[in-house]
């Protein structure tokens, strides 16, 4: 007797429905997390370039200078607090796409020859914990401004250009690990000329503005920094429109949210058409 009672909630629960309680386009999470830190940026420059001029161009070396850093426009107000909740709503989506982005690396390594998948394993961790560390340094450098703390600013900066780029090179190693000798569609083949090209343009950038800044901080020259504040734009821009080559990733893939018992999930999980 004892038996069959604690096998008639078991039944019950494997025959309860499942039910879907959300379901949105994966797609357009991705394009609406890509995009807002970047319109954000073009409304705090405009807003901060016409109505505070004198403010965003102050500089510790007073020399005339056209252009305001990212850190000068997201550092007045009220453009610190547009800034400021533009980037959390943009981290949000942010870190469960990190975790996307490895599970569908890791459903590639079985096309892929056994000696490699070892080296593509590897790569696939690493980009995941820089991915992160971007995340999390983005966090950082916009909610510990330069006015606030600079030498904690500034590390937390150089933190982020590194883990960027490193990401960046690493993903593209994967791409070329993964897709040797592969039949790409036309999607595949955009995504990785654009991540190609927005790479070099962050390097050729990074070094601009490593030039630049020397000349600024420890000479003074004018215009010095209007064109270290160019360069970063460059990579902020290079940087966002490098994330936003998820839309050729997943073009088609849907984020829900089930409820039912797990094994009803992982048994509709199981048998669902693998798509490669």
């Amino acid at each position: 007797m004892m038996a069959t009672k604690d096998a008639q909630p078991q039944q019950q629960q494997q025959q309860q429905p499942m039910a879907i309680h959300y379901l949105a386009s994966f797609h357009e999470i991705c394009i609406v997390t890509a995009l807002l830190p970047l319109v954000t940026l073009f409304t705090c420059f405009v807003t901060a370039y016409v109505y505070q001029y004198d403010d965003v161009h102050e500089t510790h070396c007073r020399v005339y200078n056209i252009i305001p850093s990212i850190s000068a426009i997201t550092g007045v107000s009220p453009q610190r607090y547009f800034w400021r909740f533009s980037i959390a709503l943009h981290i949000g989506p942010r870190i469960p796409i990190a975790f996307v982005y490895k599970n569908y690396y890791r459903s590639q390594l079985k096309r892929i020859s056994p000696e490699l998948v070892p080296q593509a394993s590897w790569l696939i961790n690493l980009i995941l914990v820089l991915n992160c560390i971007e995340i999390a340094s983005l966090g950082g450098v916009t909610y510990i401004s330069n006015r606030e703390n600079y030498p904690v600013h500034e590390r937390i900066f150089i933190t982020f250009m590194i883990c960027s780029l490193c990401y960046m090179l690493a993903t593209i190693k994967l791409n070329g690990i993964l897709n040797a000798g592969q039949s790409l569609n036309v999607q595949q083949q955009q995504s990785i000329k654009w991540k190609k090209f927005f790479f070099v343009a962050s390097i050729l950038s990074t070094i601009g503005l490593l030039i630049f800044f020397a000349k600024h901080r420890f000479y003074c020259h004018d215009l010095a920094f209007s064109w270290f504040a160019f360069f970063e734009y460059l990579i902020a821009i290079a940087n966002m429109l490098y994330h936003f080559t998820i839309i050729w990733d997943f073009p088609s893939q849907y984020m829900v949210i089930v409820q039912g018992p797990l094994e009803n999930i992982s048994q509709y999980l199981s048998n669902r058409p693998k798509i490669d």
